[in-house]
């Protein structure tokens, strides 16, 4: 806003009025493909607050909407990729630009397609592979079934990917909001469920009976509770191993768990065991390093133990470390029971 000046001495003032939204410091930074009129399709850009996202693609553009939404959940920043037509060839140029924007750990697209989203699910596994652990976030269509999203589902399988219902009328809102709030917790041990979500609306309500046939079939279910949008319940789309039902890797803090403790040793590894010795003494160096960062994750209660740490020499190469060991994930608290035993 400009200033109005006077010759007169004195302390002149001005001010405006604007919401305000910005990422979440300490968070995780959200990737975003999206259907968008505006900007490069293919290549990706960083905003952290909406009123960038609203200079960059236009205040009214689902991009920016949708970066919004991302970011009021809590997330830290947004790189968003702008997709000119709905194929599955320009989302998978969208997920190969985000491929290289290594701070990126959810990634969310606003199709509602089978195959644009199994396209998704195939890059954050081969993301994860290359060491760029991340998680996938995507819808079901508005006023789908609930035997369909269990299909939709079973056909993802994943434990890197979450299918949040019911979908809403601007696709990709709620896949934007629960991908922001799984970017915002900073403790992957605590549960989704309960989480409030802004930005978004409930378009339909499920029973009881069907939560149940939701959350077994992995579908992230949201509800109306006082007012506002929450979690029901936050798990993955991984039911299945082959063709038998494996209910591992459900919860969705599972993966988050190991999506935080191994990358962090790693990189603790990295950075204190450069033009190093493969002797004893660095071996048990790099056990004790183990140790320590395991033994923090525990007082974090990030994990609830572990055991057979060891560092030893790999017998068909000299040259490489072999470090192993077991660790026991912290599991959410998702329900309480009480039995009263009454005396009359």
């Amino acid at each position: 806003m400009s200033m109005t000046t006077h010759e007169r001495p004195g302390v002149y003032s001005s001010y405006e009025a604007s919401t305000l939204v910005t990422g979440n410091e300490g968070a995780k930074v959200v990737g975003l493909a999206v259907l968008s009129e505006e900007g490069t399709p293919g290549t990706a850009v960083l905003v952290t607050s909406y009123s960038q996202a609203a200079e960059e693609f236009g205040s009214e553009d689902k991009a920016a909407v949708l970066a919004r939404t991302i970011l009021e959940n809590g997330a830290a920043g947004v790189a968003v990729v702008p997709v000119a037509n709905e194929t599955k060839t320009d989302y998978q140029a969208a997920f190969t630009a985000l491929q290289g924007v290594e701070a990126v750990k959810i990634v969310v697209c606003d199709s509602t397609e089978t195959e644009i989203q199994q396209a998704l699910r195939d890059h954050v596994q081969q993301a994860s592979q290359l060491r760029l652990e991340r998680i996938g976030v995507v819808e079901g269509a508005k006023g789908e079934t609930v035997t369909n999203l269990v299909q939709r589902a079973a056909g993802l399988n994943s434990e890197r990917v979450v299918l949040a219902a019911p979908g809403q009328d601007t696709e990709g809102l709620l896949a934007a909001a629960v991908a922001g709030a799984i970017a915002g917790e900073t403790d992957p041990a605590v549960p989704l469920g309960g989480t409030r979500l802004a930005g978004t609306e409930v378009t339909g309500r499920y029973g009881d009976n069907d939560l149940d046939l939701l959350i077994r079939g992995g579908v992230t279910a949201v509800e109306e509770s006082g007012g506002a949008v929450t979690v029901t319940r936050g798990v993955t789309t991984r039911t299945k191993t082959g063709d038998a039902a494996d209910s591992t890797w459900r919860e969705l803090t599972t993966i988050l768990i190991v999506d935080e403790v191994i990358p962090g040793i790693r990189d603790a590894l990295r950075s204190r065991f450069q033009r190093s010795k493969n002797t004893e003494q660095t071996r048990g160096a790099i056990r004790s390093q183990v140790v320590l960062e395991l033994e923090d994750r525990v007082s974090r209660e990030i994990i609830t133990g572990y055991d057979q740490v060891s560092a030893q020499p790999l017998e068909s190469d000299p040259t490489v470390c072999l470090v192993e060991f077991s660790f026991t994930v912290a599991h959410g608290l998702n329900q309480i029971w009480l039995t009263a035993h009454i005396t009359v």
